[in-house]
């Protein structure tokens, strides 16, 4: 039973006229036809800036990561829907698994990025500030904030969940209302994953909107607030890029297009390493997973000449053992490329390659399952270049499917030029057990490529492998990858953040970025800051400490206790030969003096000290020298959380300025600290 797909549009489902249809990539049937009705994009846009934006900026940061944990939750719970229909797309139940539950991992992952690295309010303070005048009074930092625009995502087929998901993670998070727009090719299960969300009721109305079909004039309707990003192939970025209204409204345009991503076999590793087979296992696991279907797929083995035909060998073993046909069949391990079109298109690039590299291997086309006669089947085929410095097809055309060719090197040198010649590509991986060839490999690797995998027998009892992109690491690359960068932990959502610097005086900046700026006003409460609730704490509440002086038998009681006996602390003669002239007391003592001075040792809201930020010991404390602590509240994080007996809590981060009698800095840290809520 065939479907019209239908976009979402100002609040609603649209689209009830059938327009060209989709078919099954597994036996041909049509599965769906997107839909003729025109969209008026007009109406999407202001749907964003009206009704999403302000829904957006209602809420912050900790809140808008509390909704991408539930949205996660929601759609694990519901993901057999999906699976059924990514069938369709030709994926097996590992290619559904990246795809699925890998865009809800994608979502808790920053979810968890916000809960744990951004504050609350809406506002980023991307310090320190740091003093611009010569008495303290003016002081500069910078400030990160929503941009007040909108995002459009405009994604590739081979990922029609996690593609949609991954770039509304971190948009969502900074506070932009986005608009998808899968490729139509698989665009049924983006639409399948749309209306789970929609159903769940977890994110505010124009938070997400999706588009099936084409853009129209969506793209001339955005101004500088706005952010473009797009995943797909080199050629449709390269004309996406220079949209004239993009250009005169210096709208941000990023993109991740598909590259000639390549692995060396380092010159150190022979068939009898252990090695050897992690390369090979790479190779073919990277042409077979997704069909090849991946814009992070190994696509060029680059190995020592004299073990060519031993890595074509091995390969071609693997892939002789893949099955491929219709995912349904539990014998099963590769499915089809995703669409027709697909297949047509690599059949044609492998005719290319074949130019100028000759036929190792290809599968037979002998597809288990019924009605796969049908299908958009493309068997695992290995091509090998024997002279690939010579000629250019091989760094230039890229089969999109499961096709990889092997190529030969000479010494270590040639095989980075080699790498170099793909010109830009996603991620590169190399296999070796030396360090040194890593240590040299690496930095011009780096230079060409977004991420790079080193792999040999330690790291692969954990790696991730080649192609999987990680929430937590960058994923783009140069030159032909597109020149952009996703992911990557707190960077992404950065990316959707406008960054301003700010200038004034040390009071201005606390009270604009909602932490205290050292310089700034303080005040210094009757009630000790240890003894207020979070919600009753203020931002400045400050603490000025007795005085303690440090005497020599503080310092020999301190290096029994901790067994520190270094020879700054008790040795006199060597002590007067330092760049310090005496003996000083331990940094830890410093540290340790100034906790007993300021901390507020009945029980009270303080619930836990979880450790010390950006701490430096500036001048040293020596013996008969007198130490006085202040302590400041300077940043406030509620994370909406409860503990077991239902009580809130809150993060409260402290700074702590350590002087000694000259009213000189001799220690400067942050503290963090749970902060019990009164009820």
């Amino acid at each position: 039973m065939t479907q019209i797909l239908q976009s979402y549009i100002g609040g609603r489902w649209q689209g009830t006229q059938a327009a060209g249809p989709l078919r099954s990539a597994v036996n041909g049937a049509t599965v769906a036809h997107t839909h003729a009705d025109a969209l008026d994009f007009g109406e999407a846009v202001e749907h964003a800036r009206r009704k999403g934006l302000p829904a957006l900026m209602a809420m912050d940061f900790q809140e808008r990561a509390l909704r991408l944990k539930a949205l996660a939750k929601y759609l694990l719970e519901h993901k057999e829907q999906l699976y059924a229909v990514s069938a369709h797309t030709g994926a097996t139940k590992v290619d559904s698994w990246i795809d699925i539950d890998g865009g809800a991992g994608t979502l808790f992952a920053y979810a968890s990025i916000g809960s744990n690295e951004l504050p609350s309010g809406n506002l980023v303070h991307e310090g320190p500030a740091f003093a611009i005048g010569k008495k303290g009074g003016f002081s500069g930092t910078h400030v990160l904030v929503p941009r007040g625009g909108l995002a459009v995502h405009i994604n590739a087929f081979n990922f029609p969940v996690w593609g949609l998901l991954e770039k509304f993670a971190p948009s969502f998070l900074a506070g932009m209302p986005c608009i998808g727009k899968p490729a139509s090719a698989t665009s049924y299960l983006t639409e399948a994953a749309m209306r789970l969300i929609v159903q769940s009721g977890i994110l505010p109305e124009g938070s997400l909107q999706l588009v099936i079909g084409g853009t129209g004039d969506l793209l001339g309707r955005l101004n500088g607030a706005d952010v473009v990003t797009f995943t797909g192939s080199a050629d449709t970025a390269s004309r996406l890029r220079v949209h004239p209204n993009l250009i005169a409204n210096s709208v941000p345009f990023n993109a991740e297009a598909d590259s000639l991503n390549c692995a060396i076999l380092g010159p150190d590793v022979t068939p009898d390493d252990e090695e050897f087979g992690l390369f090979v296992k790479e190779v073919a696991r990277e042409m077979t997973v997704k069909a090849g279907q991946k814009c992070t797929a190994i696509r060029r083995a680059i190995v020592p000449a004299k073990w060519l035909d031993a890595v074509c060998e091995q390969v071609a073993a693997r892939l002789a053992k893949t099955t491929v046909g219709d995912p349904a069949d539990e014998r099963v391990r590769m499915g089809p490329l995703a669409s027709h079109a697909q297949q047509a298109d690599v059949a044609e690039r492998i005719a290319l390659l074949r130019q100028d590299a000759e036929l190792v291997y290809a599968g037979k086309e002998d597809w288990i399952g019924e009605c796969t006669a049908q299908g958009a089947f493309c068997a695992p085929t290995l091509l090998a270049c024997r002279k690939p410095m010579d000629v250019d097809s091989v760094h230039t055309i890229e089969a999109f499917g499961p096709v990889s060719t092997v190529m030969a090197y000479e010494d270590l040198d040639e095989a980075l030029t080699l790498a170099a010649r793909g010109q830009g590509s996603l991620v590169a991986t190399l296999v070796t057990r030396d360090t040194a060839v890593a240590a040299k490999a690496i930095p011009p690797m780096a230079a060409w490529h977004g991420r790079l995998h080193i792999l040999d027998r330690e790291s692969a009892v954990e790696s991730t492998g080649h192609g999987s992109p990680l929430p937590t690491l960058k994923h783009g690359g140069p030159g032909r990858a597109g020149g952009g960068e996703e992911l990557g932990g707190l960077r992404a959502v950065k990316h959707y953040l406008q960054r301003a610097a700010v200038q004034g005086s040390p009071t201005m900046l606390a009270a604009v970025t909602g932490e205290h700026v050292r310089g700034a006003k303080v005040n210094d409460t009757v009630v000790h800051p240890f003894r207020s609730y979070f919600e009753d704490l203020k931002i400045g509440d400050s603490l000025l400490t007795h005085r303690r002086t440090v005497g020599e038998a503080d310092i020999v009681a301190f290096g029994g206790i901790s067994g520190d006996y270094f020879y700054m602390h008790f040795d006199e003669v060597a002590a007067k030969d330092s760049p310090f002239g005496k003996r000083i007391a331990h940094g830890y003592f410093v540290l340790s003096a100034a906790a007993g001075l300021f901390v507020s040792p009945a029980p009270g809201p303080v619930l836990a000290n979880y450790g010390l930020d950006t701490l430096r010991f500036v001048k040293p404390v020596g013996i008969g020298d007198t130490i006085q602590a202040r302590l400041t509240a300077k940043r406030k994080i509620d994370r909406n959380k409860v503990d077991a007996k239902g009580v809130g809590q809150g993060v409260v981060a402290w700074d702590v300025e350590v002087t000694n009698q000259l009213g000189e800095l001799v220690a400067s840290y942050d503290i963090l600290t749970l902060v019990a809520k009164s009820s």
